[in-house]
């Protein structure tokens, strides 16, 4: 029981490392926009995909229709509807309220979780819970001043999209946890190729539509290395670790841990972002910014232990029954 649920532990925080790139990533591409950011990564991650499933041995009974079906409809929700709700939200509604509104998805999840797979009592899970609740209305502070309101071009219209970002990131996770127990025999890696191939062939159909709404600025500003090397090299860094490490590591957690514990541990996606873009901007943390960080670390901690008893007591349960 250990060895497994301390694998799962890991990855999960690397999973949550990884995507805590995604709040850097967009600082780094000058004029250049989210959308051709989102092309580029999703492009180089298709290819990745494809590289895996050409390199790997053995795996033509996996690659049936359905499987395909179902991988394309997963990439679908968690990756190009995701990041239109998440982008149209920082739109809409500035880019301090959409992060808080996104930032509430380890709580949704972890209450789902729980509600489906009853992993943990509820009055186990509440304190944990609640540290991360707290922890996230500290760092997200920002985003309930008048500064970060007046930021918003259009609440009525960015609330919305960043629920619906929420719903589909849950959605996805709890989706894509039933494939992959469906699914037992499949290997993670052919798993997360086939969702990155799905989520590239997407992102490609949709780029004339977005170049049509001018929504890319790649075919304005130009395609040459000296103009757009800066767009090609974070969105291949972005792609690499981000999309493939980050959808690798989270499917070897989901086949391992309880939902509820997985979505616990994105938390510290929220800890990694703020420590990077505290780097980016050269400044130390504010005191509410601190006590935010630590209190969710805490809450993270404590949701472990809290899984780990529970796993043990279990554990020793089937022992005796033997």
């Amino acid at each position: 029981m250990g060895r497994p649920f301390y694998l799962g532990v890991a990855a999960a925080v690397l999973a949550a490392f990884a995507w805590s790139s995604n709040f850097i990533a967009p600082f780094m591409i000058g004029n250049f926009s989210p959308f051709d950011l989102a092309l580029v990564r999703h492009v180089v991650s298709g290819l990745v995909g494809l590289c895996i499933l050409l390199l790997e041995k053995n795996i033509s009974q996996h690659l049936t229709r359905r499987n395909w079906l179902v991988a394309s409809w997963l990439a679908f929700i968690g990756y190009v509807g995701y990041f239109l709700t998440v982008t149209g939200a920082a739109i809409y509604c500035g880019p301090v309220v959409a992060p808080a509104f996104v930032g509430l998805v380890p709580i949704v999840l972890a209450l789902v979780g729980n509600l489906r797979q009853g992993s943990v009592p509820w009055r186990a899970l509440s304190v944990p819970l609640a540290l991360v609740s707290i922890g996230l209305l500290l760092v997200n502070g920002a985003a309930f001043t008048a500064e970060g309101l007046d930021s918003a071009r259009s609440l009525p219209i960015g609330i919305p999209l960043a629920a619906a970002a929420v719903v589909l990131w849950v959605w996805f996770a709890i989706e894509n946890q039933a494939a992959m127990a469906a699914r037992p025999d499949m290997p993670s890696s052919v798993w997360t190729a086939l969702i990155l191939v799905g989520g590239g062939i997407q992102m490609l159909a949709m780029a004339p539509f977005g170049t049509a709404l001018g929504l890319f600025q790649l075919s304005k500003l130009g395609f040459a290395y000296d103009v757009a090397g800066r767009l090609y090299v974070w969105g291949a860094s972005l792609a690499l670790l981000a999309t493939v490490g980050g959808v690798w590591a989270w499917n070897m957690a989901a086949r391992i841990l309880p939902i509820a514990l997985a979505a616990q541990l994105i938390v510290l996606e929220t800890v990694f972002g703020i420590i990077g873009g505290l780097v980016i901007h050269a400044r130390w943390p504010t005191a509410v910014e601190s006590g935010g960080i630590v209190i969710l670390i805490a809450g993270v901690l404590l949701t472990i232990r809290v899984f780990h008893e529970g796993r043990s007591r279990s554990s020793r349960c089937h022992v005796q029954d033997a």
